[in-house]
């Protein structure tokens, strides 16, 4: 299977890199990319020599060549419609973006190439009571709890799977059984799953140490309570680049005071501000650990993911944060889940879903 994700290059790039770039992944293209797999501009072989012939030399960059307006498809356009493009422009490749510009997929003739298929192992923390949302989990657990007719966990798995990753682990605690009848070994999905099985509620990361093959390459922990617009693969990338130990996502947050707030020195007071907003960085409850972390969580203790990257920090380990600004939501309380049902259709639509699963046809 071709994987399309090789033609990825920096603008900061030379051109002779991008010339090995395009060779080696002999798709007679080039995709120029930032850090969060956004297009900046794409380079074929005309766009090579044209550059050549102008003056430029094999060390001149990626951004002094690159078409920087290039023809996109978007993922609920149908082949055919793309191929009418294509056929339009005299194109032999059209990248596919999603709403942010992030690349899902690049379209040829004949077909769409899928995703990159990422090894790295997810773990899934679903082991929770969800006592704050009553009863709603009195008798089912959160992740089974449906959105649109789904369960939040099947919502989950959905995104990462059509992100190219395929192997889960479910740390599962309170009424484990359920979930496990459900998601079974996740042929279904087209994926790999397993389960760690917690005999007594091991916090949000203390599950970690009942891995009993360590992988090799990082590994995604994500709690199973969100839902979340996030790129892991750039996240992964971001990851490596950086040279990280731990890399957590972050998210903005902010808060109105609805009343007029006062500044004041012992009883003078200084400033008056008006219903401020206070603005916050938060955990996401999305990371990403290099497998050497495992050996600092205690066996099968609670442990949460604060205390390990608490001592990570401790340790003068490299910890990171990676920023998302998409849709995230992390379901809590009642309030949050009656807000994921009215967010759902608009960012997480079906159809859209199944559009990001690009598979190769014959």
């Amino acid at each position: 299977m071709t994987n399309w994700t090789k033609t990825f290059v920096r603008e900061d790039e030379t051109i002779r890199q991008v010339m090995l770039r395009i060779d080696a992944a002999e798709l007679q293209i080039a995709l120029v990319v930032d850090e969060k797999c956004r297009l900046r501009g794409v380079i074929t072989d005309g766009d090579l020599r044209r550059g050549l012939l102008k003056g430029l030399t094999l060390e001149s960059l990626a951004n002094e060549v690159m078409n920087d307006s290039p023809v996109t498809a978007s993922p609920d356009m149908r082949l055919p419609a793309i191929e009418e493009m294509m056929d339009k422009h005299d194109l032999h490749q059209v990248p596919v973006l999603d709403k942010d510009g992030v690349i899902v997929s690049l379209a040829l003739h004949g077909r769409f190439l899928p995703r990159e298929r990422l090894d790295n192992l997810v773990v899934l923390m679903v082991g929770g009571l969800g006592s704050r949302l009553g009863e709603l989990t009195k008798h089912v657990p959160k992740p089974l709890l449906r959105i649109a007719g789904k369960p939040i966990l099947e919502i989950i798995l959905d995104g990462l799977i059509s992100q190219g990753l395929h192997r889960f682990v479910l740390a599962v605690n309170y009424k484990g059984d359920m979930i496990e009848r459900y998601f079974s070994n996740g042929r279904r999905w087209g994926a790999e799953i397993d389960y760690l099985r917690e005999e007594k509620q091991l916090g949000t990361c203390g599950a970690l140490s009942l891995l009993e093959n360590r992988p090799k390459e990082p590994l995604v922990v994500m709690n199973g309570d969100i839902l979340a617009k996030i790129n892991f693969a750039s996240m992964l990338d971001f990851h490596r680049q950086h040279g990280a130990r731990a890399t957590v996502a972050v998210r903005q947050y902010d808060v109105d005071v609805p009343f007029g707030v006062v500044d004041s020195q012992a009883d003078r007071v200084t400033a008056l501000r008006e219903k401020p907003i206070s603005k916050y960085t938060v955990n996401a409850g999305m990371y990403v650990l290099d497998p050497g972390c495992i050996d600092l969580i205690p066996d099968n203790q609670h442990f949460d993911m604060t205390s390990l990257l608490a001592s990570l920090l401790e340790a003068g380990d490299a910890v990171y944060q990676y920023p998302i600004d998409d849709y995230w939501l992390d379901i809590g309380r009642c309030s949050d889940f009656e807000k994921a049902h009215s967010d759902f259709e608009e960012h997480f639509d079906t159809s859209l879903n199944e559009a990001g699963r690009f598979v190769e046809h014959s």
